[in-house]
């Protein structure tokens, strides 16, 4: 009776997404659930007793209405690594926007997958609980009459993988907040699972669909199937050029989507997941099984790329934009000529890694970020002073000393910008960007300076929501800021983003129309010093 009263009520609260478009209902339970994915026994996050959690499969433009009820014993999150939340920032997910669901009580998050199609995941968002587990996969597919650039696969498979550690959320976060630094992971997965623990099965001659994100805490990763070309098709919502791969190196956030024939002999085949820039590599398989085979994977699996960082920066470099697909509607991609659009504002966010009152911490231009007391988010609709200021953090690197502050940038509505990552680290960093799809126009080592534009690729770059920076390298990008919000940007390194490196995005307008973005839901969740005030109805 509880959960129909709430179905109900969010009908009632319906109102900001599009009647004309069909509806997905899900409702989830969180909890703690035992878990052995590395063969010893822990406490694991499970949404409805699964881990890793539900698929969200969904169509463009679909409204996506999920009821999330909070069975742990401290407060909780969502977040969605690039559904993009069009006028929404309210249902990010993430503590600068959203409070967290209390134990014992439900949140219900009401999206729609606008103008959107892809491969992407959710994850739990507040402090450490990534580590344990919480997250699953999210599969935008065109709308029936929007044309694909390749026939119907005969089939569609998800795969999350990234690094895990034997220690639970808690310790690893006590060893953050006590000013160390997080151990070497113990291992990688697959679904959930170690080496061979997972197999797919196809038959021989057809063509399947791989959708591959690197969900991990810290490691990025290299994808590879035994004996098997990889023909890549979409990257995180971007049609590609289909150039073949016999592997691909995914950093942390990122997804892929990579068709596969299978065109060899039946037997059982390894898919290989391998650790990239580690000083020791961590592997993992899973089994691609044809559905004739009788024979069983033996023997070591193929290795992945030995060269380091010229390799994966080339590899980089030749994922381009299938100018001539469809996206969420007819031809978009083919018709916007990014390149041809005069930037209004560069910004440039350098990482760091300071030492502040004796802690390790992680910064962007200097600042180390630490939430407020309050979401970001509802101190500026509430207008509640003292909990952020515009303008904390510079447009450009100080390479002064560190410092703690709320860092909130500001930036105009409708502004199109130029962000560089510099990166004079000698570790690969990932960074993503909640709210907007952007175009990776330009990376490569050194310093970056106005004339490495002449380098720039704008006629055919790809559009993603995460992009990696190379060692003591640059990643520029160009943001069409079409979102209005409070939007995080952060890195992907989750023991860097928990530790401060991260930062948010007020895209703002003085307008108040429906047309830019949606009033604060009527059943938001209020915290900190929004506690007790009341929301406007939709």
């Amino acid at each position: 009776m509880r959960e129909y009263i709430i179905t109900i009520l969010v009908f009632l609260c319906i109102k900001i997404a599009n009647a004309d478009n069909p509806y997905r209902f899900y409702n989830w339970k969180i909890t703690y659930g035992d878990i052995y994915p590395l063969g010893v026994k822990q406490q694991g996050i499970l949404i409805n007793g699964q881990f890793p959690g539900p698929m969200i499969d969904c169509v463009t433009n679909d409204n996506l209405i999920i009821s999330v009820y909070n069975y742990l014993n401290e407060p909780f999150l969502l977040s969605w690594n690039g559904l993009q939340q069009r006028k929404n920032s309210w249902m990010d997910g993430v503590y600068g926007t959203t409070c967290p669901i209390p134990p014992g009580k439900n949140f219900t998050y009401i999206l729609q997958a606008k103008d959107q199609i892809g491969s992407y995941f959710y994850f739990p968002s507040l402090g450490f609980h990534k580590a344990a587990g919480g997250f699953g996969p999210i599969r935008i597919s065109s709308r029936p009459r929007i044309p694909v650039p390749f026939p119907p696969p005969a089939g569609d498979f998800s795969i999350l993988a990234g690094d895990w550690f034997k220690r639970g959320h808690r310790q690893l976060r006590y060893i953050l907040d006590t000013g160390h630094s997080l151990p070497f992971p113990d291992g990688l997965l697959i679904n959930g699972r170690g080496w061979n623990g997972y197999t797919f099965t196809v038959n021989p001659g057809k063509t399947y669909r791989f959708r591959i994100s690197n969900v991990g805490l810290a490691t990025s990763i290299n994808f590879r199937i035994q004996g098997h070309a990889m023909k890549l098709v979409e990257v995180e919502g971007s049609h590609t050029l289909q150039n073949t791969y016999t592997s691909l190196d995914i950093h942390l956030g990122q997804s892929y989507s990579v068709l596969v024939t299978a065109n060899q002999a039946p037997k059982d085949y390894y898919i290989v997941v391998s650790s990239r820039f580690t000083s020791r590599v961590l592997t993992t398989t899973s089994v691609l099984h044809y559905s004739n085979s009788f024979t069983r994977v033996s023997g070591p699996p193929p290795g992945g790329p030995t060269t380091q960082i010229d390799w994966s920066l080339n590899q980089a470099r030749s994922i381009r934009w299938n100018l001539t697909a469809s996206g969420p509607r007819p031809n978009p991609q083919g018709s916007y000529h990014y390149g041809l659009i005069k930037t209004a504002r560069t910004i440039v966010l350098a990482n760091s890694a300071p030492y502040i009152n004796g802690k390790q911490r992680y910064a962007v231009n200097s600042v180390s970020f630490v939430p407020g007391d309050t979401p970001l988010k509802l101190a500026d609709y509430f207008k509640i002073g003292g909990v952020f200021n515009l303008g904390s953090i510079p447009d450009r690197p100080t390479w002064g000393n560190g410092y703690l502050a709320t860092s909130v940038m500001h930036a105009d509505y409708r502004s199109f910008i130029e962000i560089v990552f510099q990166n004079w680290e000698d570790t690969v960093q990932s960074w993503h960007v909640d709210g907007f799809s952007f175009f990776v126009v330009g990376m490569d080592g050194g310093q970056w300076t106005a004339a490495s534009r002449s380098r720039y690729n704008l006629r055919d770059t790809v559009a993603r929501c995460t992009v990696q920076v190379y060692p003591k390298s640059w990643t520029a990008i160009y943001v069409a800021l079409d979102n209005v919000g409070m939007w995080n940007i952060r890195s992907e390194n989750w023991e860097r983003q928990y530790l401060g490196q991260q930062l948010y995005m007020r895209v703002y307008t003085p307008s108040n129309s429906l047309r830019d973005e949606y009033p604060i839901p009527k059943n938001a969740l209020l915290c900190g010093r929004a506690r007790g005030r009341h929301t406007r109805p939709l």
